[in-house]
């Protein structure tokens, strides 16, 4: 069954250190992309996703016009992350592993994304068929290429390399 990713109810939320003392958290909010889905069979599963660079909001408008320049994410070079998946395994309790290409800022890397169980399927009051589900991983920004920091006096670094992500995602598809 293919289902689309309803872009109005997802999101990929991202946290990173800042300044060695707290977590810095935002969010793109323009997430697309199809996944192909049957639970009588969910290891075959696979999903296709992009995400929009240019949506990411850190609720600080000057913040997030440096992310988007070319010391960070260059989203006018590099507009879109997306994510194709290679395989499906389960992890237990309901929950998988989906093993994956991400390319973000022109840098193609396999991560895993821990997967919790797919929601049932429930029909909304527009016909359409749908299903929810959370994954979360972590990164390394300088494997992407996006190495920009700087030194603290203290010791340290501005912004913290590794990066928490967590995707909401909800899908639909036509009963």
């Amino acid at each position: 069954m293919t289902y689309t990713i309803d872009t109005q109810h997802s999101s990929a939320q991202f946290k990173v250190r800042h300044m060695m003392i707290a977590n810095v958290k935002g969010e793109f909010d323009k997430v697309s992309g199809t996944i192909e889905y049957d639970p009588e069979n969910p290891l075959a599963a696979s999903v296709e996703a992009t995400i929009d660079v240019h949506s990411i909001s850190t609720r600080e408008p000057a913040r997030d016009a440096d992310l988007k320049s070319p010391r960070f994410f260059d989203a006018e070079k590099f507009p879109a992350i997306t994510f194709k998946s290679t395989r499906v395994t389960a992890a237990g309790g309901g929950a998988y592993k989906i093993d994956g290409d991400l390319t973000m800022h022109g840098v193609t890397k396999p991560v895993t994304l821990d997967v919790e169980s797919v929601s049932d399927e429930v029909k909304d009051p527009w016909g359409l068929l749908r299903r929810g589900t959370t994954a979360t991983t972590k990164i390394s920004r300088k494997d992407f290429g996006i190495e920009l920091n700087v030194a603290l006096e203290t010791g340290g670094v501005m912004v913290g390399d590794h990066v928490d992500i967590t995707l909401d995602v909800e899908m639909t598809r036509k009963a």
